[in-house]
């Protein structure tokens, strides 16, 4: 049940993925910003905790804390990056990364073990990370600053998913997951020393300049529902199944990210478009399949 899960989270995440380009990119939203909202809408979850009455973490509150901040600035740090170079590189490079380095935390704090064929999965997803690391673009060609935002976004990401299932280990689902997802909101607060962020609270008196703004707020609305119906999905399944076979089944993601790409591109350009060369194409096809091959190698 927890692959289904998985499964409908993912195409969600793909989806959420074009819009946080869309977003950063054509609608002119810096990734501070960005940020900020994405953190501080998750502030009000933890009224929840209240609400109905759930047990708290006990000594475990501060792992739940580590979770929410490092989901923070995992996001924070993939803007950076989708902000930098195209989505279809930085989303499945970013993805490699991130199941590296679960497995690398998840070994080592959780006792989950590698096994051989694991080990083939490693190195075919670090093929993987090499082939697209090569962008061509009209702003970039090969690897750029984007890509090392991705590698700390991975991490920070990893940070995220290992400290919560941690915590999904020795608590019920629902106390946990409004603990360690509601602390994120914490990080928008600290945000607000950002003169950035303060500024986008400043309202305009040009009509035209209104009804940019509130698109803007439409589209990005609609993102965070998407992203809150596929965290939740996401988070249960690791709860109910292995941690790393769920974030090794991203690779789903990235298959789905790069198919509705390449549509919008070629019927919808106004829409969303990137620049794709023949060659780039097959190299990036190439990549995605072995993260997918390398994502299956971790549930053997």
């Amino acid at each position: 049940m927890y692959l289904f899960f998985s499964a409908i989270g993912y195409f969600c995440l793909a989806l959420v993925s074009i819009l946080d380009k869309f977003i950063v990119s054509n609608q002119k939203s810096k990734p501070a910003v960005y940020a900020f909202y994405t953190a501080i809408v998750m502030l009000p979850i933890l009224f929840l905790q209240f609400y109905f009455g759930f047990p708290f973490l006990n000594n475990d509150w501060f792992w739940g804390l580590i979770s929410g901040i490092s989901f923070g600035l995992a996001m924070w740090t993939l803007f950076l990056a989708v902000a930098e170079g195209e989505a279809s590189h930085i989303g499945p490079f970013s993805g490699a990364i991130l199941t590296l380095f679960t497995y690398l935390l998840s070994s080592t704090f959780l006792g989950e073990k590698l096994s051989n064929i694991q080990i083939l999965g490693v190195i075919t997803l670090s093929v993987a990370c090499l082939l697209l690391a090569f962008e061509k673009s009209k702003q970039h060609s090969g690897f750029h600053r984007g890509f090392i935002w991705a590698i700390i976004s991975g991490l920070f990401f990893a940070v995220s998913l290992v400290s919560i299932k941690y915590l999904y280990l020795h608590y019920q689902f629902w106390p946990t997951f409004i603990w360690a997802r509601g602390t994120t909101g914490f990080l928008g607060v600290l945000m607000l020393a950002l003169p950035s962020v303060r500024k986008s609270f400043k309202k305009t008196k040009n009509q035209e300049q209104k009804t940019k703004q509130e698109k803007k707020i439409f589209v990005i609305l609609s993102n965070k529902v998407l992203s809150v119906v596929a965290t939740v999905l996401l988070q249960y399944a690791t709860a109910i199944g292995s941690v790393i076979i769920v974030n090794a089944l991203g690779g789903l993601q990235y298959a789905l990210m790069f198919l509705l790409i390449y549509l919008s591109t070629k019927f919808f350009p106004k829409f969303f478009k990137e620049y794709f060369t023949k060659r780039e194409m097959v190299m990036e096809i190439l990549a995605i399949i072995l993260i997918i091959i390398g994502s299956a190698l971790f549930i053997v």
